[in-house]
């Protein structure tokens, strides 16, 4: 009875040690990442064109919901579109490659280049910064997206920029064309991003 009751445990310590296992295992499996990936391919990229990557237009899509945000980035009648859409809890929305050139910025200038859709990647955070913060899921899991890009592609710290910013730039230098001003990533939510990622790539 004694040894029955031995191997009885001994098995049930193994099993809920691997149940244990297999749910840890389950949560960090997302292609490498522990947020996960949804491929949502936009149609709306610029045609045999490849994105000259060296900087990220972060944005805001002041639309209610990820779903309705990502109907709006993938309709040709809209012709906007953007590489990657996080939602509250991190998931990411692939909208495009790396290298596909997409139309989320328009009429701008970062550093001494004009139109940076093509050569800049965008992120579209859900929500609207101006009502609600970004969420700690949403700054890590852009983090993580970003971090091999900026290695890959050696992207320096102040080419990542809010879609505000590559706007004012180009109003500036041409005060008289049809820029308008539009709701965007507010400058202290893109500092508190900016933030964590300087600390994140710091620590390794």
């Amino acid at each position: 009875m004694k040894k029955i009751l031995f191997y009885t445990s001994y098995v049930l310590f193994f099993v809920i040690a691997f149940t244990i296992y297999a749910i840890a295992g389950c949560k960090n499996n997302h292609s490498g990442y522990p947020y996960e990936e949804i491929s949502y391919p936009t149609p709306n990229i610029e045609p045999d064109t490849l994105n000259d990557v060296q900087g990220v237009v972060l944005h805001h899509t002041a639309i209610q919901t990820a779903k309705k945000a990502l109907k709006t980035l993938s309709s040709p009648e809209k012709k906007v579109s953007t590489h990657v859409v996080i939602d509250y809890d991190g998931t990411r929305y692939i909208m495009a490659a790396p290298t596909d050139v997409t139309w989320h910025a328009g009429r701008s200038i970062l550093g001494d280049r004009e139109d940076c859709n093509f050569f800049t990647i965008g992120i579209e955070f859900q929500g609207n910064t101006l009502e609600k913060p970004l969420t700690t899921d949403q700054i890590n899991s852009a983090i993580e997206y970003l971090l091999p890009l900026i290695r890959q592609y050696r992207i320096p710290m102040e080419n990542i920029v809010t879609h505000e910013m590559v706007r004012k730039a180009y109003k500036e230098k041409y005060p008289d064309s049809k820029v308008y001003d539009k709701c965007d990533i507010t400058q202290t939510e893109y500092h508190r991003f900016i933030k964590a990622l300087e600390k994140e790539m710091d620590s390794h």
